[in-house]
């Protein structure tokens, strides 16, 4: 960290409305830990300007590379992450500092005229462009007996809700933190429960990356870490590792942690894979004590792929390139 107390700590981010509020909380945050003042510098990714799907442009790690670039160039001091965006291999020479307080992880359906997802007529057109959301929403529908048709979209959140406002679509699905951080939330007409539509794993969740030889920031941006969070988040990434499932493939984790009065001691993490049509999934939990450390949560993500894998899932994840 940089010796000058006065010093502006610069803070990489993204430039979506998404991505600045964001970064604008941990900003707050890491000036109230440090008494410094803290600056955010927008970097431009390749996920952010080109049309294409994500899945085509290589999913995880789109979003990721210009901030980690600049961190590595010494342009800015440290960076801040959607965890699901993040590919699960960590480069050496940088850390996740800190992964704050989760928000809520669950997706969230905005439809026409305040609609369910149950309510939905049948053969109802829901945007999405997430293979993960399309697998388990058809599988969804399939089990309330009705049809539904997934449109692929991409987009801001602006873009994706005036698709229903313009009646194009009768619904689209965003993940319900980011419309939380933003101020949208209000725009929700249902939240899918994670018995329906598993998350993505560590959605909800951010991650504050650094150097790893800036050995005072790591201190200071620690204090943000919430230990509960960081387990949790873990454990669904070594899931979706061992899976060997990029983003284009529909893997969704989620891990919580089921209290029992004031104390929490045990921890359930569930996972699923599916076709696209959500004619076949291959869903299973494993619940087990609170991971103390890294090595129990990637152990924990670990065991569930192995069941999982063993229960068909590699043959669900489509043809991958080698």
């Amino acid at each position: 960290m940089n010796s000058r107390s006065d010093q502006p700590l610069r803070l990489g981010t993204r430039r979506s409305k998404l991505a600045m509020s964001q970064s604008g909380h941990v900003a707050d945050a890491v000036r109230e830990i440090t008494g410094r003042p803290v600056e955010l510098v927008e970097i431009t990714t390749y996920g952010d300007v080109s049309r294409e799907h994500l899945a085509q442009i290589g999913g995880t790690g789109v979003f990721v590379t210009a901030l980690r670039d600049a961190l590595l160039r010494g342009e800015v001091d440290f960076a801040v992450h959607s965890l699901k965006d993040l590919p699960t291999a960590q480069p050496e020479d940088l850390v996740i500092a800190a992964m704050p307080l989760r928000e809520d992880p669950r997706d969230a359906l905005v439809a026409r005229d305040g609609l369910t997802f149950e309510q939905l007529p049948d053969g109802a057109r829901i945007g999405t462009g997430s293979p993960r959301r399309t697998a388990q929403l058809n599988h969804h529908a399939r089990a309330l007996g009705k049809r539904i048709e997934t449109v692929a979209i991409r987009g801001n959140v602006d873009t994706r809700i005036g698709y229903v406002r313009d009646g194009e679509l009768d619904a689209v699905v965003l993940a319900a933190a980011g419309l939380n951080r933003i101020g949208r939330s209000a725009e929700v007409t249902e939240y899918l429960p994670v018995d329906s539509v598993l998350p993505a794993p560590g959605q909800g969740a951010l991650a504050v990356e650094c150097l790893a030889s800036d050995a005072d920031l790591i201190a200071a941006l620690g204090r943000l870490d919430d230990p509960h969070t960081r387990a949790a988040v873990t454990a669904e990434r070594s899931l979706l590792a061992a899976l060997e499932a990029g983003c284009s493939a529909p893997v969704g984790a989620y891990a919580d942690l089921p209290a029992d009065g004031e104390i929490v001691n045990e921890m359930r993490l569930r996972g699923v894979v599916g076709t696209l049509d959500g004619a076949t999934l291959v869903q299973l939990s494993t619940t087990g004590p609170v991971p103390q450390s890294y090595d129990e949560a990637m152990a924990l993500g670990r065991e569930l792929a192995d069941e999982m894998l063993a229960k068909g899932a590699a043959g669900l994840m489509g043809e991958r390139s080698l």
